[in-house]
């Protein structure tokens, strides 16, 4: 069965890789994403400076997910930028994407001239939606910032570029950040971030679970899946064909990789079960998916994808 996808200039043996804050934040973890099943993988999200994060506990796991209030830990973007330098130069065939957000306006510009500067010609991946940062809105829930932003970014950035967004919950805000995102070159979209300020209890000690915020943080996990699966499916029909979609959220089977690349999804990323099942999710939900497609005589990802069907 072929798994095997089309993303951008890359041919990938597998339509998967991790979600940016899995199995990432170290080179020995990298190093070992670059080794699994996953047919591309993607760095810590990377800041212009080293962060410790939010303090601990700040993960929690839940029966149906994960909710976590991490606060951007990483070891500064230097670090992931000499990795993602060297490791294109002999893997050319399995990406790893450079993910990065400033702490301030000036930090983001920053940030991305030091990258369209430096060697590096892969893919690059402005996060838009870290949710989980105290006094720090998200900035892709401000249209008219994100306009902004982007406006200056792309009049010196000329290297690949996609933007990882939050969820979106109206109809509206589906057409006004597809309006916004229409007007610059990107290479894609990834979606979902966690869906923000969630909150779970322990009802054993009557409390909440996690340090930070007085315990409100990002839900993950088969929680997020239909909003996941709407905001992948939103944004293909109304982005332009050559923006790509990565779709994130609620990958537990092989069964959701197929429901997110039905609705338009060109990669799948895995973030909560990664955390939970290591490395071997991949080739879990490789098979899994070349089961689904067996089943309904499908012998290519690109015979079904993004054909969701109205009634």
């Amino acid at each position: 069965m072929n798994t095997t996808t089309s993303f951008k200039d890359y041919t990938l043996n597998s339509c998967l890789l991790n979600a940016s804050g899995i199995h990432c934040l170290t080179v020995e973890d990298l190093n070992a994403l670059s080794q699994s099943q996953a047919g591309a993988f993607v760095t810590k999200t990377a800041t212009l400076h080293e962060r410790e994060g939010n303090p601990t506990p700040r993960y929690f796991d839940t029966p149906l997910g994960s909710i976590n209030s991490m606060g951007l830990p990483n070891l500064g973007v230097d670090v992931y930028l000499n990795y993602v330098i060297e490791y294109e130069k002999s893997h050319p065939e399995k990406p790893c994407f450079l993910s990065v957000v400033g702490m301030s306006y000036e930090e983001t510009i920053s940030i991305l001239k030091k990258v369209q500067e430096s060697d590096y010609q892969g893919m690059t991946e402005f996060n838009l939606s870290c949710p989980n940062l105290p006094g720090k809105p998200q900035i892709a829930y401000d249209f008219e910032l994100t306009h902004q932003l982007l406006s200056d970014v792309f009049s010196f950035f000329t290297k690949p570029l996609g933007v990882k967004l939050p969820p979106y919950f109206d109809m509206a805000h589906f057409d006004a950040i597809s309006t916004i995102l229409n007007q610059f070159p990107l290479a894609y979209v990834n979606t979902i971030n966690s869906i923000g300020n969630g909150l779970y209890i322990d009802v054993d000690s009557e409390s909440v679970v996690i340090k930070p915020k007085s315990g409100f943080g990002g839900i993950g996990g088969a929680y997020v899946k239909p909003t996941a699966l709407a905001n992948v499916r939103a944004l293909c029909t109304r982005l332009n064909p050559s923006i790509q979609i990565i779709g994130t959220g609620g990958v537990l089977t092989g069964q959701d990789v197929f429901e997110h690349l039905l609705c338009g999804a060109s990669l799948v990323a895995v973030g909560t079960q990664l955390y939970k099942e290591g490395l071997g999710v991949f080739d879990r939900l490789n098979r899994e998916l070349s089961i689904i497609m067996k089943k309904k005589g499908y012998t290519s990802i690109e015979q079904f994808r993004g054909k969701l069907k109205d009634m």
